[in-house]
């Protein structure tokens, strides 16, 4: 067969990939002398710069200064705006969280209202960072989108601003707007905003179900439409959550969105104004505006529908089709590939053994791709411990994905080449598009809006290697062949993209399994490219190269730090006090405090899995107080106050908890039920975030005993209070463990029943 063809469907192929890549953007941000109508990072980042250069998280000063700044804005801009203050919770396995919250929200009244257009976003922060892109960037976007919606007509609709807090701990903000305030019980349509990283296209990531006329309107309102409904299956498959979460299930419909590149400075001091991304501050915001316009002023009663749609971007184009077509599709795929089979039957080019053998085999390449990027990440974290604290999201981890996609191709190569002699290419390319057809009909089963990423290509694949044995001239042989790699370059490797950002190396195998499947929906090409042995060996060693490249290209320095865990504890009964690190392997400077794994010292009911200890100064600290108000041996009533200028609260206790509730004063109270227990410390566990001075009221439900251990946890931010302690170095950062650089002072309590049925605490334990 001529080079010239051979070479030309190599090059499309390649084409395709990188067209996707680069297709795959942001925005160019605008400046703050933009038309008024339009949104403007400049403007935008103006506000930014004044609440999103510290750690605002809930219950601390900066989180209140912020909360004022947000208000005021929103008031200045005509809006009627109102500070709900209330309890939120959130049940977890073994555990209670509360947190008194203050969320900003904003009205801006309809001119002939159908309904109720909800914009979400939380202005607090994780306590390790400033939060500039979680969440700074979507709060400062809605202050620039009221503002550039008030310099025109003002909407149909109701719109109304939701910046909640609290939901760095539980979406506690987002669960207080819904079980308190009218406007969360009202309904209404949710565009919801996060970032999961400080750069990248804003995704559409999320939808309520039954998603069609949604994501007819996105496709249709907003200049540059990015995400497609895997996303939205995936989202739905994980335990994660954002404010959309308690948002949809209290009966709003909607969308969520989010960035999630740069996702190595997630949480951390490095989620600042300087790592972002100007062009997806851009992105987010002419997005919210866009989508914010045509819900405003359209009739929300017609945004009704009865089932989700299948939504990607393909060549530049956002291509959609509804659900009721998943199946039909999914069979032409299965039709088609049965077809090829029968024509390379009738041709004496297969035989079923054959196929049978070839199909079967084909697992061997998506098993040695994930065994071989998760040997590739235990390698790293072996040659550098430090990338185990990052949890597989490394700062510069290209190098290392394509090392992936190496190895994954790699393995499909030594799948390919032995067999093609005794099985025959059309034999191996059947089974290899057997595969992708029927994890494409896995999924229109349990996930419909993923299926198209195995259900295209398998389907195009098999029509073009058809017309391929159809037809006579070689460049047509070969164009028609190129059918199915082209539409699998244009899906399966931005999906790998994503699963990396999302996921880390640490689960790289996820990533290897998608970029194996590519590498079988482009195995038809194989045969016109006639590969020998030494590509797979190229390969192999363009792997070992490029994990070689990452090593020397993804050192730690102060613009893209390391991360270790630190914490300081000291029980205020005995005095003794001790630093604790969680890291596995801890840094130079980590290592000036600690210095064994010896936890016997430290406060029973304290330790919470595999810790580093060393001795600490004693530093003045009265600690928390707990005064038992009742028990009478299965619910137990105390309150509950924490050391001066303490953030939270944590109450451990040695045995399990079926039911929580707290009692905040003028901020109310909530509850919630409580299921399993807590792991790697005592089983039982009560958190409260923001707790106010004055103490609060805990009741908690738990199984008949005649006592229960009680361990008070008093957590103040930072440690710069503890005698003797240097900042990190510019290359270190705090961990992203939620119990690091805290001051943590204790007391321990035995509560025992009296014939009362009142309770008894006994000395500190």
């Amino acid at each position: 067969m001529p080079t010239k063809p051979k070479m030309a469907a190599l090059a499309v192929l390649v084409m395709v990939i990188v067209l996707t890549a680069m297709a795959d953007s942001t925005m160019q941000p605008l400046p703050a002398s933009a038309p008024t109508g339009e949104f403007s990072a400049e403007r935008a980042l103006g506000h930014l710069r004044e609440f999103a250069t510290e750690p605002r998280p809930v219950g601390s000063p900066a989180g209140d200064r912020a909360r004022d700044y947000l208000a005021g804005k929103l008031r200045a801009e005509g809006l009627q705006v109102e500070v709900q203050r209330a309890v939120g919770a959130r049940p977890a396995s073994g555990l209670a969280t509360f947190g008194q919250v203050d969320n900003v929200v904003a009205t801006l009244p309809g001119t002939d209202p159908t309904g109720t257009v909800l914009i979400a976003a939380h202005y607090d922060s994780a306590a390790m960072g400033p939060g500039a892109s979680d969440d700074g960037t979507a709060v400062a976007a809605m202050i620039e989108t009221v503002r550039a919606l008030r310099a025109g007509t003002g909407p149909r609709n109701d719109v109304v601003l939701l910046m909640s807090d609290g939901e760095e701990d539980g979406v506690l903000g987002a669960e207080a707007f819904v079980r308190r305030h009218p406007l969360g019980r009202g309904g209404g349509v949710l565009l919801n905003w996060e970032a999961r990283g400080v750069r990248g296209p804003s995704l559409m990531f999320e939808t309520s179900r039954n998603n069609a006329r949604l994501v007819e309107m996105f496709a249709g309102a907003v200049p540059a439409p990015r995400g497609d409904s895997s996303m939205v299956e995936l989202y739905r498959l994980l335990p994660n959550n954002t404010d959309f979460t308690p948002l949809t299930r209290a009966g709003f419909t909607g969308m969520n969105f989010a960035y999630i590149r740069g996702s190595s400075l997630y949480h951390t001091a490095g989620d600042s104004i300087a790592n972002l991304d100007p062009g997806s501050l851009q992105h987010h915001g002419s997005t919210m505006l866009a989508m914010t316009r045509a819900l405003g002023g359209t009739d929300l009663r017609t945004l009704t529908s009865d089932h989700d749609v299948t939504y990607f971007r393909a060549f530049g184009v956002m291509i959609t089709y509804p659900g009721t077509a998943v199946l039909p599709l999914t069979v032409l795929a299965l039709l088609a590939v049965v077809a090829l089979v029968v024509y390379g039957r009738a041709r004496r080019l297969l035989t079923l053994p054959r196929l049978a053998v070839a199909t079967v085999s084909a697992v061997l390449p998506l098993v040695v791709s994930v065994v071989l990027a998760q040997g590739l990440w235990e390698l790293l974290v072996g040659l550098r411990p430090a990338y185990d604290t990052m949890g597989g999201l490394l700062h510069r981890p290209l190098a290392f994905e394509a090392s992936i996609a190496a190895l994954s191709g790699f393995a499909v190569l030594c799948w390919y080449l032995p067999l093609r002699r005794r099985l025959g290419p059309v034999a191996l390319t059947a089974g290899a598009l057997f595969w992708l057809a029927g994890l494409g009909a896995l999924c229109a089963w349990f996930a419909p809006g993923a299926a198209f990423l195995f259900t295209l290509p398998a389907l195009t694949g098999a029509l073009g290697a058809l017309a391929a044995l159809m037809t006579g001239p070689a460049w047509v042989r070969v164009a028609a062949v190129t059918l199915g790699p082209v539409t699998a370059g244009a899906l399966l490797p931005s999906l790998a993209w994503n699963v990396f950002d999302g996921m880390g190396l640490a689960l790289g195998g996820v990533g290897a399994l998608v970029l194996a499947l590519f590498w079988l929906g482009v195995s038809p090409l194989a045969e016109p490219l006639k590969p020998s042995w030494a590509v797979p060996l190229t390969a192999a060693a363009l792997a070992l190269a490029l994990a070689g490249v990452g090593l020397v290209t993804d050192g730690f320095d102060a613009g893209r730090p390391g991360r270790t865990h630190l914490a300081y504890v000291m029980d205020a009964d005995t005095r003794a006090a001790r630093w604790v690190s969680a890291d596995p392997e801890p840094a130079e400077w980590t290592r000036r405090y600690v210095t064994g794994r010896d936890v016997t010292a430290l406060p029973p009911g304290y330790a919470r899995g595999s810790l580093w200890t060393g001795p600490a100064p004693a530093i003045t600290a009265e600690g928390p107080r707990v005064a038992v108000s009742a028990y009478d041996g299965t619910t137990l009533t105390m309150r509950v106050t924490a050391d001066r200028g303490a953030r939270s609260v944590t109450l451990r206790l040695d045995r399990p908890i079926t039911w929580a509730g707290v009692s905040a004063g003028r901020f109310g109270q909530a509850n919630v039920p409580v299921t399993g227990e807590r792991a790697g410390t005592w089983p039982g566990e009560i958190r409260f975030r923001g707790i106010p001075a004055q103490g609060v009221q805990v009741t908690v439900r738990l199984a008949p005993a005649d006592q229960v251990r009680v361990i008070a946890i008093s957590e103040t931010d930072g440690l710069s209070r503890v005698p003797g302690f240097v900042p990190r170095p510019a290359e270190l950062v705090a961990a992203t463990r939620e119990d690091g650089d805290l001051v943590a002072v204790t007391r321990g309590y035995t509560l025992r029943r009296d014939s009362r049925g009142e309770g008894v605490a006994e000395g500190a334990q």
